[in-house]
Formats: structure tokens, C-alpha cells, sequence
């Protein structure tokens, strides 16, 4: 009898970005940092390394300087290297088999996410703040459907935010 793991949310860089950008200010919704940082903790949240990378707005922003922080990093970066072959599968089904290094540059690391969820397809569902638009192609496919061509699950960070219970007071319920 296989042992059911507990299953893991990869984080997409756009959601911490557009997490403070329009949502959740660090400063202003501290509780929601709180909580990311508590589920990273326990193991509920992680971001490959190679999305943690892609966290960008400039120095002075709150969310880049939470997300960098030396120990809060230790507890986000999902700590494990990707497989190769699931990155090869990835890009040849879930974009193109065919990519040039345009093509290649303009999915920038989104297949790292993609691959690190088919690592363990049951128990690992990636977030992202993209939609679904089945008619785009090669490099201008969204995550949700790379994922959906390859057998990943996928959400969006609403329902990532039902399924672990976030609320604003959270801490009372621990």
C-alpha cells in the first residue's frame, strides 16, 4: 500500500508579485505573509528555485525583500532538483517539440514549475494567477494549459487559498 503524501502547492512567481501588487501589501496584510511563511513551514507551500528567481520589482519592494529574506528563503525553495526528462516532456508536449531559443526564452521558466509538479502528479498542484486559453500555442500557451496537456494539476490562488483555509485570523485557529 503506497503512502499518501501531503500534498504540496508550487507557488508560480506571479502570485507573490501580484499577491502585494494588488491583493495583500506586506504592509498592509501582514496576516497573508504570515500565513504563506507558516504553510512553507509545514510544508504546504513551496516555489522551485528557479520560480523564486523570476520574484522581481525592484529592491525597495516589500515583496521581493520578503520572498529574499536569507531564512524565509531556506523555507520556500522547494528542496529538490528537477528532472530533466520531465523538463524535456514538458516542452515537447505541454509547448512545442520544436522550440528555437526565441520560443525557449519567451517561457522563460514556466516549464520548471510544470515539470517539479509532474514529479509527484498526485499530490502537487501548481498556482498561478494565468488563465486558461486553449487557443494559444507553442510559446504563448498558459500554464494552466501545459499543465492540462501533460497531466498536472493546476489552480489558481483563490482556490489555493480555500483548500488551505486562509484567513485573516488564521493564528486563532492553530
Amino acid at each position: 500500500m503506497q503512502e499518501d503524501r501531503k500534498k504540496i502547492y508550487l507557488l508560480d512567481a506571479n502570485i507573490i508579485i501580484t499577491a502585494h501588487n494588488f491583493y495583500y501589501p506586506v504592509s498592509k496584510v501582514p496576516e497573508f505573509w504570515d500565513w504563506l511563511e507558516f504553510h512553507a513551514k509545514n510544508g504546504s507551500i513551496a516555489i522551485p528555485k528557479e520560480i523564486h528567481e523570476e520574484i522581481k520589482g525592484g529592491n525597495d519592494a516589500e515583496h521581493v525583500n520578503w520572498a529574499k529574506d536569507r531564512s524565509r528563503k531556506k523555507l520556500l525553495i522547494l528542496d529538490e532538483e528537477f528532472n530533466p526528462d520531465l523538463l524535456g516532456r514538458v516542452i515537447n508536449e505541454g509547448y512545442a517539440p520544436d522550440l528555437n531559443e526565441v520560443e525557449l526564452d519567451r517561457i522563460a521558466m514556466d516549464p520548471f514549475l510544470v515539470a517539479y509538479a509532474l514529479a509527484d502528479p498526485k499530490n502537487r498542484i501548481v498556482v498561478t494567477n494565468e488563465v486558461s486559453k486553449p487557443s494559444r500555442k507553442r510559446q504563448n500557451r498558459h500554464v494552466p494549459d501545459v499543465c492540462s496537456a501533460v497531466g498536472a494539476r493546476c489552480c489558481n490562488v483563490y482556490q489555493m487559498l480555500r483548500d488551505l483555509d486562509f484567513r485573516t485570523n488564521w493564528k486563532s485557529t492553530i
